[in-house]
Order: C-alpha cells, then sequence, then structure tokens
C-alpha cells in the first residue's frame, strides 16, 4: 500500500514525525507537507505564484504553500503512482465541531477525497501531552482496516484522539461534528511601529456537545471518528429561497 502524508504543522512538525515513522511499518509512505504552519489555512490554494518543491534532509518533501497545495501537486503531478490512501496528521490539536471548516489538516485530507483517493485526517486533542504516537497507533489501525476491507467509494473521515496513552483509550465511536459558542473577540495591539494590530482570537467553548458528538466521545477517552462530506447545499431551504425570489 501507498499512503501520501501531509498536515498543516509543517514538514518539520513531531506529530508528522511520529506519523511517518509508524505507517512506514506498515506501508511505502512519502511526505509533501507545508515549509511552515499554515494551521487555519482550510481549503485554499495558491494560485497568485508558482509553487516550489523541496527535499528535506530526512526524506520529507515540503512545499512553499498550504496543506491543500501539497496534496494537490503531489496527485496531480508530482507521483507517477498515486497513492493507495491520504492521511494528513498527527495535528497539534483537535479539529472537532465547527474547527473542520479552517482547518488546513482536515483541508489536506479533502483534497485527497476530492482527487478520488480515500482519506483521513488524524488529530491529538490537546496535545500537551504529546502522545503523537497513540494518535499514529490510531491512523495504522485505521489503514490495516482499509487494506483488508477495500470500499467501493472513496471516503474522508475526521479522527480526533484523546492525549493519553494507547492502553487508556475507552475504544472508537463514529460521531457527528459538534459545535462551538462563536469565537472570542479579536485582540487589539499595537506593533513595534506604533501600528494597530489585531490577532483572531481564540475558538469558543463547546456548545453542542452531547453524547454522539466528536466533542463527547473524546471527553471519555475515545476515539472520534467522523466521516465529512463535501455537499453543504441547505437542501430544506431550496424551497424557501424559492418562494422568496420569486416574490
Amino acid at each position: 500500500m501507498r499512503i501520501l502524508l501531509s498536515n498543516d504543522d509543517g514538514y518539520f512538525a513531531p506529530g508528522l514525525a511520529c506519523l511517518a515513522e509508524t505507517l512506514s511499518e506498515i506501508a511505502e509512505i512519502i511526505v509533501v507537507a507545508p515549509e511552515r504552519d499554515r494551521s487555519g489555512s482550510s481549503n485554499s490554494l495558491t494560485l497568485d505564484r508558482p509553487l516550489s518543491l523541496h527535499k528535506s534532509h530526512n526524506g520529507f518533501y515540503y512545499v512553499n504553500g498550504t496543506p491543500t497545495d501539497c496534496v494537490h501537486l503531489a496527485v496531480t503531478g508530482m507521483l507517477d503512482v498515486l497513492p493507495d490512501m491520504v492521511v494528513s496528521g498527527v495535528n497539534n490539536g483537535a479539529n472537532m465541531g465547527d474547527d473542520t471548516i479552517y482547518s488546513g489538516t482536515v483541508a489536506a485530507a479533502t483534497e485527497g477525497f476530492l482527487l478520488g483517493i480515500p482519506s483521513l485526517a488524524i488529530s491529538l486533542v490537546g496535545a500537551s501531552k504529546g502522545n503523537y504516537l497513540t494518535a499514529a497507533t490510531v491512523a495504522a489501525d485505521m489503514v490495516e482496516r482499509f487494506s483488508q476491507k477495500n470500499l467501493a467509494d472513496p471516503m474522508l473521515l475526521n479522527i480526533n484522539v484523546p492525549d493519553v496513552d494507547y492502553q487508556q483509550l475507552e475504544g472508537t465511536e463514529i460521531t457527528r461534528l459538534g459545535r462551538r459558542h462563536k469565537a472570542e473577540p479579536v485582540i487589539k495591539s499595537q506593533s513595534p511601529r506604533g501600528e494597530t494590530v489585531f490577532w483572531v482570537g481564540a475558538a469558543g467553548a463547546a456548545q453542542d456537545a452531547g453524547e454522539g458528538t466528536d466533542f463527547y466521545a473524546v471527553k471519555h477517552n475515545r476515539v472520534s471518528v467522523t466521516p465529512l462530506q463535501i455537499d453543504i447545499t441547505r437542501y430544506d431551504q431550496m424551497s424557501l429561497v424559492s418562494e422568496w425570489l420569486i416574490k
């Protein structure tokens, strides 16, 4: 099995190194990741300048672009043979609920999915204890399951892993995305040049975090696995908008 690895924390991130080492035991891997931290870049593609591809001393390739750029470049121009899977991570921190809209980690997996390749995004919730091996082991479990039961259609899974030892996990739960409260206000400050600058505020606390959500599963030391889709059409409002347009 051939696996393309990427992330949004950069090619030097410890979570990516741990994931690459773990998956290399069960698959042929190639790493194409951003040259710097691109957290929060979502599904953006770089269209206003060319991209450059370089190889690091550890064999990882890095690109001066976004996570989406990395997967798109690898699949559509760099690789002679398409990967069987795309795995993005291990992210330093959660990608649950509304986070998935902004996440570069999820975006890298989404790009693989859009290109017809089964894809996983995997994140370590909290990450203060640095249990990247736990998340990497979970990813390896998922990859082996896929290799044993190849699905007819590509899948896109968003996986969040509690920051505990692997033996402390309380199982795996299929979940839906929860919801957060709105984000904290921007933080106003002043640059050394006297300019007014703004820092984006922290994400809000979990609001919809009941049983069945990704927040709930992780809180109870379970791995959260959420199947994602790309169609964001609001079907239940189509007739309403149609009537509104007629009036």
